[in-house]
């Protein structure tokens, strides 16, 4: 399991980075377009009072992987106390049956729910629960909208990670990002900056939802792989001590049986 673990964790950490680029791109356009022009603002652009707070929560379909579910739930757990003190509902849209099995016996109301994505999921497969997250936001049942995942550090590092979806933090375009501001321009509409914005900031948070699927795809195939070798390695060791003991106690029947032997000799002598 650890070989077929890291071999599938390089061709999910190939596709991660195939799509870092299309992600990093889509976000330098959105943020021309929103400092271009300031007369239209997106449902997703705009804050509003907190009420109801929505999460999509993305974990892995199988186990095995080490503690990278139960930090990422340690994680979303801090979040949703800090919303709970200040009287605010939450609501959950999941995706991997870890997340499923959770919430049923942490609780929460699960408004949809994805499992057996596989390893290489297109985002027609995940789109249900994160499509009707943003339903419900647009109609106004959720105030804001949170992506929980684990990012991809390394091999042996993933973070659990909880981000703000929308509204669209400022972070997302600003200074925080790397996106040079300063260089934006305005543009010509084709067909109307409505259409255009619409388009783009819908194409975009799919963009950061499917992203963070890759990563905690790649994050569990490494986890995966560390937890299969530390059960390897304590599995010779234990293997190592057993037959230590074995050996002790075989060498010990040994010399009984010698003993035996000699004293019933020098008895009948």
């Amino acid at each position: 399991m650890q070989m077929v673990a890291a071999s599938k964790m390089r061709r999910a950490q190939e596709r991660m980075e195939v799509g870092r680029p299309y992600a990093d791109s889509m976000r330098r356009v959105i943020s021309h377009l929103v400092h271009a022009s300031s007369d239209y603002k997106h449902p997703y652009m705009v804050s509003r009072p907190v009420n109801k707070v929505g999460y999509i929560v993305i974990t892995s379909d199988r186990g095995l992987a080490g503690g990278l579910n139960i930090n990422l739930f340690k994680a979303l757990s801090k979040s949703i106390q800090q919303y709970q003190d200040q009287s605010v509902q939450t609501e959950f849209a999941v995706i991997g049956a870890k997340g499923v099995s959770f919430f049923k016996n942490f609780g929460g109301k699960v408004t949809s729910a994805v499992t057996d994505y596989g390893d290489k999921p297109t985002f027609e497969q995940i789109n249900a629960p994160v499509q009707a997250m943003l339903d419900d936001y647009t109609n106004g049942k959720i105030d804001r909208i949170y992506v929980v995942y684990n990012k991809f550090v390394n091999a042996m590092t993933q973070k659990p990670t909880v981000n703000q979806l929308v509204p669209l933090p400022d972070s997302a375009f600003g200074e925080e990002s790397g996106i040079q501001t300063e260089l934006s321009w305005d543009y010509i509409y084709e067909p109307d900056i409505k259409t255009l914005i619409d388009e783009l900031l819908g194409r975009y948070i799919e963009s950061i939802v499917y992203q963070a699927v890759m990563e905690n795809i790649a994050s569990e195939q490494s986890s995966r792989m560390v937890a299969m070798k530390a059960a390897t390695d304590n599995a010779g060791d234990l293997i190592n001590d057993l037959q230590l003991v074995y050996n002790k106690l075989r060498q010990a029947a040994i010399t009984r049986e010698i003993s035996e032997i000699v004293g019933g000799a020098a008895a009948v002598s």
